[in-house]
C-alpha cells in the first residue's frame, strides 16, 4: 500500500515596499516631467499666438486711447481728451445708436428664424432631408461677408437688380433699396441675418436633440400638444441654448462692419454707419488712432456690460435639466 506524501509549498515572501528614491520611482517622476514639457511644447504655439495677436493688441489699444498719434509723429499723451471728443462727436453718437438699433432688430430676427426652422427641421422631416437643410442653412456662414455683400449689392440695385426685376413682373415700381435710409437699413439687416442665422440654427438643433423624448410624452399625457408643447416644454428646456445663442449673436452684431461698409458705405448720410465703421474711418482714413482706440474701448465696455447683464438675468429665465 502506497502512501502519498503531501507536497510542501514554500511560503511566499511578502513584497518589499519600494522606498522613495529607488530607480522605479525616479523613472516615473522623470516620465511625468517629460509629459509636462511635452504638453507645454504643444500649447506654446497657441499661447504665443493668443499673446501676440490678441492680448498685446488689446493692451496696446487701451494704452493708445490715452494718446494722440497719427503714425507720422510721436505719440502725445492727452489723458481722457480722446474720450471727451468721442462723446461729443455727433457722428460717433449716431453710429452707436445705429448699432444698438441694428442689434435689436437683427438679433431678434436671427434667433426667431433660427429657432422656427430648427423646430421644423427637427420634427417634421426625414433624416436625409434634415441633413440637407443643416448643411444648406450653415453654408452662408462659411462664405466671405465681403463677397456676399458685393453679390447682394447687385441683387438690390435699383436700375438692374434682380429683386426689382421680379417686383416689376408683379407691377410694382422699382424700389430704391440702397439709396434711402429705410431701404438701406433693411437690406443690411436682411443680408446679415441671412448669412449668420445658420450658426444659431445649429445651436438650436443641438439643444432640441438633447431634450428627452419622454418629456414630450409626459407632456402629451397632460394635454400639452401642438403649440402648447413648445411653449411649456421646448422653450423652458431650450433656455440654456437660447442664452448661449443670444450672447454670441449680440456680441457678433455689435461688431458688424462688412455688410454696411460694402453695401452702403454707411449711407445714405449716416443711416447705416456703425461703431466699428467709425473706428475704421478714424484709424485708417483720418489717422486718428488714439480716437479710434477710445471708441474701441467704449465698444468693448458696452459688450462686456451687455454680456454681464445677460448672465445676471439668466438666473430668472434659464432652466437647467
Amino acid at each position: 500500500m502506497s502512501t502519498t506524501i503531501p507536497r510542501l509549498e514554500r511560503p511566499k515572501q511578502p513584497a518589499k515596499a519600494v522606498k522613495p528614491g529607488t530607480p522605479a520611482t525616479s523613472q516615473t517622476a522623470s516620465g511625468r516631467q517629460s509629459q509636462r514639457w511635452l504638453a507645454w511644447i504643444f500649447l506654446a504655439p497657441t499661447i504665443l499666438g493668443m499673446g501676440l495677436f490678441t492680448l498685446v493688441p488689446i493692451a496696446a489699444s487701451v494704452v493708445l486711447a490715452f494718446f494722440r498719434w497719427d503714425i507720422i509723429s510721436a505719440p502725445t499723451f492727452v489723458g481722457f481728451d480722446n474720450f471727451a471728443e468721442v462723446v461729443q462727436d455727433p457722428t460717433v453718437r449716431v453710429s452707436f445708436l445705429n448699432t444698438i438699433a441694428f442689434v435689436i432688430v437683427a438679433v431678434a430676427l436671427q434667433l426667431g428664424l433660427a429657432l422656427a426652422l430648427a423646430v421644423m427641421v427637427q420634427e417634421k422631416m426625414p433624416a436625409w432631408l434634415r441633413t440637407f437643410f443643416r448643411s444648406a442653412f450653415f453654408f452662408p456662414l462659411i462664405l466671405s461677408a465681403a463677397s456676399v455683400s458685393i453679390f447682394m449689392r447687385y441683387l438690390f440695385n435699383e436700375q438692374f437688380g434682380v429683386v426689382n426685376w421680379f417686383l416689376s413682373l408683379a407691377g410694382i415700381p422699382a424700389v430704391p433699396w440702397l439709396t434711402t435710409p429705410g431701404g438701406s437699413a433693411a437690406v443690411v439687416i436682411l443680408v446679415y441675418v441671412w448669412q449668420n442665422f445658420g450658426f444659431s440654427f445649429l445651436l438650436f438643433i443641438g439643444g432640441l436633440a438633447s431634450i428627452p423624448v419622454e418629456t414630450y410624452e409626459a407632456a402629451a399625457l397632460d394635454g400639452a400638444t401642438g403649440w402648447r408643447k413648445h411653449v411649456y416644454v421646448t422653450l423652458p428646456l431650450l433656455s440654456p441654448t437660447t442664452l448661449l445663442a443670444s450672447v454670441m449673436a449680440i456680441i457678433s452684431a455689435l461688431q458688424v462692419f462688412d455688410q454696411p461698409y460694402v453695401l452702403t458705405r454707411g449711407g445714405p448720410g449716416d443711416s447705416t454707419r456703425t461703431a466699428v465703421m467709425v473706428i475704421f474711418e478714424s484709424a485708417f482714413q483720418r489717422l486718428e488712432f488714439g480716437e479710434a482706440s477710445a471708441i474701441g474701448v467704449i465698444l468693448t465696455l458696452i459688450i462686456m456690460a451687455i454680456t454681464a447683464a445677460q448672465f445676471r438675468l439668466s438666473k430668472r429665465f434659464v432652466f437647467y435639466q
